[in-house]
């Protein structure tokens, strides 16, 4: 396989990254030259459909050709509806699937050399597993595997440090809080607990700040009925308050304060466009969220409980998702749970990204894509029944290699040599059984060419 594509198909934004054995990359989404890509949908009038950020933007404007959050319904009966047609969440999942792979260069959208795998939350069941592997069909997405969503966020974070460890992870995205314990223990990663949340996350943030805030600011300074919830064009008001309440919570990632202004091309009952102009500061902000966030670090010291360990077993906490982005959050979260952050890894990408390098992992010619073997072996020479075993995948930065003999010879002996470093063991004697340590001076693939001799000192030809 020649390329290995990973992708968070998130609820509310999705990431496509690929691997070469070496390196990863994130391929930017080409309109908006951002990381990530909303997983929203619009149809115009015409027909024609939008996607990723143009059609998110439509959602206060008309909710109702919009199509979003279809990922909560994913191995459901349920219809998504869209203007005046009707979607399963698995063609709309397709959908956004196929939009990002449009973020990938022509050479490997058209290569058949081509693995992906998809995340899915870890308290995805079999139907919903079953539904993400359909939207791929439907997508034309060819060799195709599922992994959870915490352990792509654990692979991420080992690429840059491989000792053995206890993680906490810590996914809160827009709908959702999902908490993981997982263990590495010799490059493999084992779960231990799992716990969750639903209705806590970014878009429950939104609507916090929208009631609590933005909507008394618009009933103080505009004349709006009590029972406004009830009229259709208060309900639209509402999403454009909340769209942009949600602009102002991200502006808090960087700033002191931020503004929840514009136009919303709605008049109050005495005809008077009603514009926004509301200030909000971090303090006021957190103390609107601190329930929330409380309820979450509740979640996840259960968790911890689950799996048996105390915050002095875990190493670190691994901060997945966009609502992660702000500071004040990630710090209430470290001090309360007694355990340090993690910030090596992009909150909005590192998920696509452990996808990306678990695809290379995997035996894609085998059935049920298991992982790739750690041990292998090639036989070189068949007079002698000569076979050199090696560590085929390895997280350390050496590797044996052993030579296997079914007859003993006399003065026999080989020697191996670097393809990319020019190293070289020297001719060692061969003999069963014995072993050269090779150095691995980079990630991905090390060739390495093996020579025999005679006791002539006359090269062996080998098979292979």
């Amino acid at each position: 396989m020649k390329y290995f594509v990973g992708i968070d198909l998130g609820t509310t934004n999705s990431a496509i990254s690929t691997f070469d054995g070496e390196n990863v990359r994130i391929w930017k989404n080409k309109k908006d030259q951002t990381d990530v890509t909303p997983s929203a949908i619009y149809t115009d009038k015409r027909g024609k459909k939008f996607y990723g950020q143009a059609a998110y933007r439509k959602i206060p404007q008309d909710e109702k050709n919009c199509a979003f959050l279809f990922k909560r319904f994913m191995g459901t009966s349920n219809k998504i509806k869209m203007g005046d047609k009707e979607y399963t969440p698995e063609e709309c999942s397709a959908e956004i699937l196929r939009e990002l792979y449009k973020n990938l260069p022509e050479e490997i959208r058209e290569s058949d050399e081509v693995a992906t795998v998809i995340t899915v939350p870890a308290a995805f069941n079999q139907m919903q597993n079953a539904a993400t592997l359909e939207a791929a069909k439907m997508a034309g997405i060819g060799k195709v595997a599922l992994m959870q969503e915490p352990v792509a966020a654990i692979m991420c974070v080992m690429r840059q440090k491989k000792n053995d460890s206890n993680f906490l992870i810590y996914d809160l995205g827009g709908g959702t809080l999902d908490v993981a314990i997982a263990e590495n223990f010799s490059g493999k990663i084992n779960f231990l607990a799992h716990g969750g949340q639903t209705m806590c996350g970014g878009r429950d943030f939104d609507r916090i700040l929208t009631n609590q805030i933005v909507m008394p600011w618009i009933m103080e300074n505009y004349f709006i009925p009590r029972d406004w919830n009830k009229k259709e064009k208060y309900k639209k008001l509402f999403r454009i308050a909340t769209y942009m309440a949600e602009i102002a919570k991200i502006e808090l990632s960087a700033d002191e304060v931020a503004h929840i202004e514009g136009e919303t091309n709605i008049a109050d009952e005495n005809g008077e466009d009603i514009y926004l102009d509301v200030e909000i500061s971090r303090e006021e902000y957190n103390k609107l969220i601190d329930e929330m966030v409380m309820q979450s670090i509740e979640t996840t010291r259960e968790t911890i409980e689950k799996s048996g360990l105390t915050p002095h077993d875990i190493d670190r906490i691994i901060f997945i998702g966009g609502p992660t982005n702000y500071k004040p959050l990630r710090d209430k979260v470290s001090a309360e749970i007694g355990i340090p952050g993690n910030f090596d890894v992009n909150p909005m990408t590192a998920v696509s990204e452990g996808a990306a390098i678990f695809a290379e992992s995997i035996d894609w010619d085998s059935d049920l894509h298991d992982r790739k073997s750690s041990t292998q072996q090639v036989r070189l020479e068949k007079d002698l029944g000569l076979t050199f075993r090696y560590e085929s995948r390895t997280p350390n930065k050496k590797a044996k290699i052993a030579a296997m003999l079914k007859r003993s010879v006399k003065d026999f002996t080989f020697e191996i040599n670097s393809v990319s470093t020019g190293w070289t063991s020297g001719t060692v004697p061969l003999e069963n059984k014995a072993i050269i340590t090779v150095p691995l001076t980079k990630r991905g693939e090390n060739k390495f060419i093996v020579t025999a001799y005679d006791n002539f000192g006359k090269e062996l030809k080998l098979t292979e």
